[in-house]
C-alpha cells in the first residue's frame, strides 16, 4: 500500500486528496493518505467570518460557474444545492476614472456612448484590427502592458486593462507576461492576427453552433456567474476537509523533505514529527515549497523562490443602510491609478449575495495593496480604516463611521506571473520530472483562480494515478 503526503491544506491540497481518494476508489487501489497543514485550520486563503451578522470574505469570495471542474466537484460533494450565485446586479461593473465611477461599457453602442474613454483613445482602439498594428514577434515573452499599448493605445492600458489586471492579479501589467497570464488573449492573437477579428469570427461560429442546434460555451474566455455558497466559500473547502476522513493534521509545519530510509521521501514537521511516503504531493505556495525543497533539491527551490507575491489588504466595512445613499446597483468598482485612490476597488458584497449583511444593513469589501503598492501592507489599522473611509467618500460619497469594520491581511496574498515565469516552468518541469513520485500543484504555476485550483488539483492525481 502506497503512503501519499499531500502538503498544504488550502483547496488545491483539499482537492487533490479528494480526486485522489476517487481515483484510487476507480482503480481498486488502497493509499494511506496523510495531509499536513501548518495553520489550525484548514483552507489556506479561503475562510468566510461571521462577525455581528456580516458574512465577510477573508480572500476569495467565490469562483465563476463558466468552467466544469468546480461544478462537478460540488455535484460529486452532494452540495450543489447550497449553490448560491450573485445577482444580475453583478453584471455591473464600474471604473473610478476622472473623478466619477464611469459603468464598464458592455456592448459597441455603450462603449461609444461611455465617457471612460476619450474620443482620441476611442478612436486608438479602433485602430486594433487594421494592419496598421503589427503581430507580437514569434517567442516573445511580452509584458502585458507592451501587449495592451500596440494593440488598444495608452489611454485603454490605463483605464480598463490595468485596473483589471489589479482586480485580478492585485498586479502590476508593467513585469506582468501576458502569455503566462492571460494565455487565451495571446492565443487569440497569434490565430486570428487581432482580438477584434478574434471575437467577430468566434461569434459568427457561434451563430452557427448555436443554429446547427450544438450545445456550446461563451466563445469569449472567461465570462460566467460568480458562485458561492450561503454559508460562504468556506462551505467547500469544509466539505472537502470532512471528506478527507482522519488523514488530516492541522499545526503540521513542514521544514523538509530529504531521501527516505524505507521510502523515497522523509517528511520534517518543526513539531519534531518524521514520517516517509511514497508519493508528495506540495500543494503549498511556491516560497513555501522553495523553503521545504532546499535540501531534497537547491535548483528546484532556487526557481521555485523566483516566483513573486503581491501583499494584499482586505478592508470590510459595514454599514446601515440608511446612512448610504449611494444606490450600490452592481458587483463594485476599480480604480484607475492616477486617480490617487490608497485602495484598488471596493467590491459590494451585500449587492451580489443574499446574506451577507444583517436585515437593513450593507457590507462593502476594499481591497488595498498589490503588486504597484507593496508598502501598504505595513500600515496599522487605524491608518489603513482612515484611507479607506478618504476612499470610499470619494468614489460614492459615503461621509460615515462604519458600524462594523474587519481588517485582514495577506502577506503574500497572490502569485505574480512575471515575464519569464513561461520559462521557469518549462525548466521546473524537467527538474520536478527528475523525482519519481513528488509532485507540485497549486495557484502559483498555471491559474491562481479557485477553478484553476481545482483544475490543476484533478491533473496531479490524473498523473501519478499510475505510481498507485
Amino acid at each position: 500500500m502506497k503512503r501519499v503526503t499531500v502538503i498544504g491544506g488550502g483547496i488545491s491540497g483539499l482537492a487533490t486528496a479528494w480526486f485522489l481518494k476517487r481515483k484510487c476508489e476507480e482503480k481498486g487501489a488502497r493509499i494511506e493518505l496523510t495531509l499536513l497543514e501548518k495553520e489550525k485550520f484548514t483552507g489556506g486563503k479561503i475562510r468566510s467570518i461571521r462577525e455581528d451578522g456580516y458574512l465577510c470574505e477573508w480572500g476569495p469570495n467565490g469562483f465563476l460557474d463558466s468552467k466544469p471542474q468546480t461544478l462537478e466537484l460540488c455535484r460529486a460533494l452532494g452540495i450543489s444545492g447550497r449553490l448560491l450565485r450573485s445577482s444580475d446586479n453583478a453584471r455591473k461593473r464600474y471604473i473610478f476614472s476622472d473623478g466619477r465611477l464611469n459603468r464598464l461599457p458592455e456592448s459597441p453602442l455603450s462603449f461609444l456612448k461611455s465617457p471612460l474613454v476619450s474620443l482620441p483613445g476611442k478612436i486608438r482602439m479602433a485602430l486594433e484590427p487594421t494592419p496598421f498594428i503589427e503581430k507580437s514577434p514569434e517567442g516573445v515573452d511580452e509584458t502585458l502592458a507592451d501587449f495592451a499599448r500596440r494593440r488598444l493605445g495608452s489611454e485603454a492600458l490605463e483605464k480598463l486593462i490595468a485596473p483589471m489586471v489589479s482586480g485580478i492579479f492585485a498586479g502590476n501589467p508593467e513585469n506582468m507576461s501576458l502569455i503566462s497570464s492571460f494565455p487565451r488573449i495571446a492565443e487569440l492573437e497569434r490565430e486570428y492576427g487581432g482580438l477584434v477579428r478574434a471575437m467577430m469570427k468566434l461569434a459568427r461560429k457561434k451563430r452557427r453552433e448555436i443554429a446547427e442546434g450544438k450545445v456550446v460555451s461563451s466563445a469569449a474566455g472567461p465570462g460566467g456567474v460568480l458562485t458561492s455558497f450561503r454559508e460562504g466559500i468556506q462551505y467547500l473547502t469544509d466539505t472537502l476537509a470532512i471528506s478527507a476522513g482522519d488523514g488530516i493534521r492541522t499545526g503540521s509545519a513542514v521544514s523538509s523533505i530529504t531521501p527516505g530510509s524505507l521510502a523515497p521521501y522523509m517528511i520534517r514537521c518543526e513539531d519534531g514529527n518524521v514520517s516517509e511516503a511514497d508519493i508528495v504531493v506540495i500543494a503549498a505556495p511556491a516560497y513555501a515549497a522553495s523553503a521545504i525543497l532546499t535540501t531534497l533539491d537547491p535548483a528546484i527551490s532556487s526557481i521555485l523562490d523566483k516566483i513573486p507575491y503581491a501583499s494584499m489588504t482586505v478592508v470590510s466595512f459595514g454599514y446601515e443602510r440608511r446612512r448610504v445613499n449611494h444606490p450600490l446597483d452592481g458587483f463594485g468598482y476599480l480604480a484607475v491609478k492616477r486617480e490617487g485612490l490608497s485602495i484598488l476597488g471596493t467590491l459590494w458584497d451585500s449587492s451580489m449575495f443574499e446574506n451577507r449583511a444583517p436585515e437593513r444593513c450593507i457590507l462593502l469589501r476594499s481591497m488595498m495593496g498589490g503588486a504597484c503598492f507593496p508598502g501598504h501592507i505595513d500600515l496599522d489599522d487605524d491608518e489603513v480604516k482612515r484611507r479607506v473611509m478618504l476612499d470610499i467618500k470619494k468614489t460614492m460619497g459615503i461621509d460615515a463611521e462604519p458600524d462594523f469594520s474587519g481588517i485582514y491581511r495577506h502577506r503574500f496574498a497572490i502569485p505574480q506571473y512575471t515575464v519569464g515565469h513561461g520559462e521557469r516552468l518549462a525548466t521546473l518541469s524537467r527538474e520536478i520530472a527528475k523525482h519519481e513520485g513528488l509532485f507540485l500543484t497549486g495557484n502559483s504555476y498555471r491559474g491562481i483562480g479557485l477553478n484553476d485550483c481545482v483544475a490543476a488539483a484533478a491533473r496531479t492525481a490524473e498523473e501519478l494515478a499510475p505510481l498507485l
